[in-house]
């Protein structure tokens, strides 16, 4: 259950790539090597987008508890920024020489790798490991992190989401459906449901990147988890024949009705308020709609009624059904220059207790493992929360590794491939072009 309301959820997962202008100008600012604010800082300043609250209250209610030692030597200094603002303000701290000891690390995985480069952010897997704590990151949280960080853990996973589809289940019992195991099987069931009269998949064609991820579930499954990666590093291209395939199966999907009508109108909210009120079957998802899921005014279907599957094999694929797309919500690193041993003694604490904390206060599902028992408000949460720490390898999502016009392109043009008004070559070219051109 995540804390975040869903419009900030959303902002955090559709925005990962947002903003990167002002980042190229903020990785200039940062020059070439060294910077940071002095050594030996007076306070544990944190930064973070104001929309973000989950990560604040959490170092909050350590200041006062668990990291009371810690927020004694080094007391936390919050400062909030809006998201729209993160980046321009992240510009001015860099030229100034003063980013504070941690924060959020901009909009775009790329740049933050840039900054890392230029000697700005720490190295924190090794920094994690001198302290002893990083076995206190979930392996599949790190393995998201180096997906999307050029193999480097430049990022701390306060926040940590797995994608799948969310399903109900008393409408599975009462069509005489299992749970689907491939593509073939999903398609199959859509199928009947459809011939019931029941909708099989909700999804926002406004927002569009539920239905690229569509795409890139099919693409992992059938391509393996580097499928996105060879495109990134020019190894493939989007119109390749096994890529479009990818684009195409999702649109007969929207060609044979399977998300309801006018998919392309459909924003979030009225998506998920389709699946939570039955009039859907399925819902492609991250974990922060468990938020929703708990909710009762919002979910009539009940939780007990919803399950979690992970998307299904592809026939003679190459990917694996336990490999689950995954993100880590707006980044939060820290500063390589202010890092000494008080610094050290409060992650050492975050290390060893975030997780409980925030899981137990906020219902935060968090990449840190949670030491301290913690009741789930239901059952689906436990089995998310065990399929993440069962995890050892995720993978991305379709944007993850694209351009700011890339990522644009992607999303406002993939509610027309979902109802058929744009064909599967024309979209993976029109995105494949817009990549190209960066």
């Amino acid at each position: 259950m995540i804390i975040d309301s869903p419009r900030a959820a959303r902002a955090r997962i559709t925005g990962l790539s947002a903003s990167a202008a002002a980042m190229v100008v903020l990785v200039s600012a940062c020059g070439g090597t060294g910077g940071g604010s002095a050594s030996s800082p007076k306070n544990f300043s944190y930064l973070t987008n104001v929309e973000n609250t989950t990560v604040k209250t959490a170092l909050g209610t350590l200041s006062t508890g668990a990291c009371a030692a810690e927020n004694k030597a080094l007391p936390l200094k919050v400062d909030t920024v809006p998201q729209t603002g993160l980046d321009q303000k992240l510009q001015l701290l860099a030229g100034q020489n003063a980013l504070p000891v941690q924060f959020a690390a901009g909009n775009a995985p790329a740049l933050t790798g840039q900054l890392y480069k230029s000697g700005k952010i720490a190295d924190l897997e090794k920094k994690l490991k001198d302290l002893g704590v990083y076995d206190q990151i979930e392996p599949s949280a790190a393995s998201t992190i180096k997906a999307l960080y050029g193999g480097k853990l430049e990022v701390l996973p306060y926040e940590y989401n797995i994608e799948g589809i969310f399903y109900n289940k008393k409408i599975f019992t009462e069509n005489g459906l299992t749970v689907p195991a491939t593509w073939d099987e999903l398609v199959s069931a859509a199928a009947k449901l459809e011939s019931k009269g029941v909708q099989p998949f909700s999804a926002s064609g406004q927002q569009g990147w539920p239905i690229t991820r569509l795409v890139s579930g099919y693409l992992y499954r059938s391509l393996g988890p580097d499928a996105l990666k060879d495109v990134a590093d020019g190894k493939a291209k989007l119109t390749d024949p096994k890529y479009v395939k990818a684009a195409q199966e999702v649109a007969d999907l929207g060609k044979k009705g399977y998300f309801g009508k006018g998919v392309g109108s459909i924003d979030y909210d009225t998506a998920s308020n389709t699946f939570l009120t039955g009039k859907a079957a399925m819902f492609y998802m991250g974990s922060w709609a468990l938020t929703d899921i708990a909710d009762p005014k919002q979910n009539q279907v009940g939780a007990e009624n919803i399950g979690f599957m992970p998307f299904p094999a592809v026939s003679g694929g190459k990917g694996s059904i336990d490999q689950y797309p995954s993100n880590v919500g707006l980044a939060m690193t820290l500063g390589d220059k202010t890092f000494d041993s008080k610094v050290g003694n409060w992650v050492k604490c975050i290390g060893k207790n975030y997780g409980s904390v925030a899981l137990k206060d906020q219902g935060s599902i968090s990449g840190f493992k949670a030491n301290t028992p913690v009741k789930d408000p239901n059952e689906l949460t436990t089995q998310v929360r065990k399929t993440i720490g069962e995890s050892k390898q995720n993978v991305l999502w379709f944007e993850a590794l694209f351009s700011t016009k890339a990522t644009t392109v992607s999303q406002t043009n993939a509610a027309s491939l979902a109802s058929g008004n744009m064909s599967a070559q024309k979209f993976m070219q029109t995105v494949q072009d817009a990549l190209s051109s960066k």
